[in-house]
């Protein structure tokens, strides 16, 4: 199944893909977030696992990083999502089904003096997909460490396949371009504002997903056909963030982000997240989450077109349509005492979980027909779903 970046900055396989991610991302970030210091040399092996919408996916990562000399810092990754199950789209159209993704990712970050450049290679591959993509990225320290300027850029080139059809091959190309401006404003205060834009081409959706459209001339009053996308889509995103430190030194973290591409989606997030730690040792530290994400839907999304071929581009796609998502979460991390801990090195174990609540706002639940037409066609019940998402890692400070 195609992954492609997604319009609220994760990966586009499905929800729970994204939703995995996004939770995961700072944790195996490829590249220093500060200019002038390198990443903390450490071991993470962590599971993850999400269940919603009639879909598992589960599986195990793996990174190490290490510092050269004063340096160089180098970094690998290995992640794997095990695939299962059945969403509303695979129900309504095909049958159930499993795969597993690998994916295997490699950074270097270089110091010299005040600026960190970062060189880093990843490789996902599935048995219908196959992804690539190289990435590099300069930061900045300037006016004494108070302000970091970081520029960044990346290529990605997809293979996409379709099974059962041989003959089926088509690619996708990714072009990210990113900048953000990170300041101290007081001793308390960190904000962020930062720039991304996007360019994808070729092919952007999934061959294997269908479009409903109206057909009088069977019982159940509507037939399927295949998607149809551009073969381009541009996109742009702003965002802001800031982290407030408080006096009994917990901290407040906030984001909002504002993304609108060429597909006529317009898409709002914000963010807050509170970290507690219970003592002055950082033995045991608290996290909470709160989110929210509305987006309008693309120019050529509907649910039920009118007819047949109706337009030249058509998608019944979800995550192209009118919809929002709300999540909370809770994490717990501690710090192991001396006597378990691995290497005579600082060991923590971490647990996050989090619940995420998708609705639809017209993206029809077909499934209650199941054969009849008591309901009519166009008439079905939206769509919504909640998804649980959990995250354990064992991190050891080499």
């Amino acid at each position: 199944m195609p992954i492609r970046p997604g319009i609220d900055g994760h990966a586009s396989l499905c929800p729970s893909y994204k939703a995995v991610c996004l939770l995961c991302v700072w944790l195996f970030l490829p590249f220093a977030a500060n200019a002038a210091v390198l990443p903390e040399e450490r071991a993470d092996t962590m599971y993850h696992s999400y269940s919603g919408g009639g879909v598992t996916i589960d599986g195990p990562s793996v990174l190490v990083r290490k510092n050269i000399g004063d340096s160089v810092s180098v970094s690998a990754n290995y992640y794997v999502d095990m695939i299962s199950g059945a969403s509303i789209d695979v129900e309504s159209t095909a049958s159930a089904y499993s795969e597993q993704r690998d994916e295997y990712s490699m950074s270097a970050d270089y110091l010299v003096d005040k600026t960190t450049m970062s060189l880093g290679y990843t490789n996902s591959s599935e048995n219908d997909y196959e992804a690539e993509t190289v990435a590099f990225g300069i930061s900045q320290a300037f006016f004494g460490d108070m302000s970091t300027l970081d520029l960044r850029v990346s290529y990605g080139s997809d293979e996409v396949f379709k099974n059962g059809d041989e003959s089926f091959s088509d690619v996708a190309e990714h072009r990210r371009y990113g900048f953000s401006w990170n300041q101290i404003l007081t001793q308390k205060l960190i904000a962020e504002l930062s720039v991304e834009t996007v360019s994808d081409e070729g092919y952007l959706n999934n061959p294997y997903r269908s479009v409903r459209f109206v057909d009088p001339s069977i019982p159940l009053g509507f037939s399927y056909q295949s998607e149809d996308y551009p073969r381009t889509r541009n996109s742009d995103a702003i965002a802001i963030r800031a982290k407030y430190r408080l006096p009994y030194r917990a901290a407040v973290k906030t984001e909002y982000r504002r993304y609108a591409d060429s597909w006529g989606i317009d898409a709002d997030n914000i963010e807050f997240r509170y970290t507690h730690p219970l003592d002055e040792q950082d033995e045991w530290i608290l996290e909470g989450k709160l989110r929210f994400y509305k987006q309008s839907g693309a120019d050529f999304y509907s649910d039920l077109f009118p007819y047949a071929n109706a337009a030249t581009f058509m998608a019944r796609d979800k995550e192209l349509s009118d919809f929002s998502n709300t999540s909370i979460g809770f994490g717990v991390s501690y710090r192991l005492p001396d006597r378990w801990s691995l290497f005579d090195r600082r060991n923590t174990v971490n647990l996050f979980w989090d619940y995420i609540y998708f609705d639809y706002d017209n993206f029809r639940d077909v499934r209650v027909h199941d054969g009849s037409t008591d309901i009519a066609v166009g008439e079905e019940p939206t769509y919504s779903f909640g998804a649980n998402v959990i995250r354990f890692y064992w991190s050891v400070w080499l």
